[in-house]
């Protein structure tokens, strides 16, 4: 009812104004008076505020329930005061709404944008994916279409690689045990006898590194028959070389045969 202004009251007719004069000094009045009596109902002073407190809200409680059970009723009578009163909630209400449409709106248009860059950015992940299924099809096809002369050649090629790299690595061991290991030579301080024997034995010595080359071709080509004779080409202090840091074995049953031994690599 309060949204009738004064402005509004010309609208009005004589009779519905002064019904609404009267009501409003009516309401003015009951308000003053239920001010008074609230200034005079609290106490100036209370000695435990929390007490006063609880029974405010408990005063305020009770009222809340009264009102809940008191029916509505017009404050006029009058038909045409009701229904400018009505008009002007009418109004406020749209008011309200079309805020509230507005700012629905927005919200829409925002969602309507992040829908957009959604789809947008699922298509471009169909894409990737249409691009890496094909991708993982052709690379399907070109394995399947790879012959077995072309997997024959590649191990070939895999296998001159490695002859390449063990020849490698022979001429290098060749190379070291030469320098450290070389083939015995004529002794010339010693006397004719022994220089004579000692020529007789170098013209058929053999190096070490071709005494490591027999044992590792025989260990290759013979697995189950691993051992090789020792002759008169061997040097002796080349076999207790070999020997005495465990590089070969003697056959157990006969010590003129050595094998090459199986080298073991332990992890920790």
């Amino acid at each position: 009812m309060a949204e009738v202004t004064a402005g509004d009251q010309a609208d009005l007719s004589e009779a519905a104004q002064t019904e609404l004069l009267n009501l409003c000094e009516e309401q003015f009045a009951q308000l003053e008076k239920l001010q008074n009596e609230i200034i005079l109902s609290e106490p100036d002073f209370c000695e435990n505020p929390r007490e006063q407190s609880v029974s405010r809200l408990m005063a305020t409680e009770a009222e809340l329930k009264q009102w809940l059970t008191v029916e509505p009723e017009l404050l006029a009578a009058n038909s045409e005061v009701l229904l400018k009163a009505g008009k002007e909630e009418m109004i406020k209400l749209c008011s309200e709404l079309e805020m509230v449409v507005s700012c629905y709106e927005a919200k829409r248009d925002k969602l309507r944008d992040t829908k957009e860059l959604e789809q947008k950015w699922l298509e471009e992940k169909k894409q990737a994916l249409l691009a890496a299924s094909g991708h993982v099809k052709r690379l399907q096809m070109e394995k399947e279409t790879l012959s077995e002369h072309n997997v024959f050649q590649d191990t070939k090629v895999k296998i001159q690689k490695m002859k390449v790299y063990q020849e490698t690595l022979m001429e290098c061991l060749a190379d070291i045990l030469e320098k450290h290991t070389p083939v015995p030579h004529n002794d010339f301080s010693a006397n004719k006898k022994k220089k004579n024997v000692t020529q007789e034995l170098n013209e058929h010595l053999i190096s070490l590194n071709e005494i490591l080359e027999l044992l590792m071709n025989k260990v290759l080509d013979t697995p189950h028959d691993p051992y090789v004779t020792i002759d008169s080409t061997f040097w002796p202090p080349y076999i207790e070389i070999l020997l005495r840091y465990g590089i070969a074995d003697h056959n157990p049953e006969k010590t003129s045969h050595i094998m090459l031994t199986c080298l073991e690599i332990r992890t920790e």
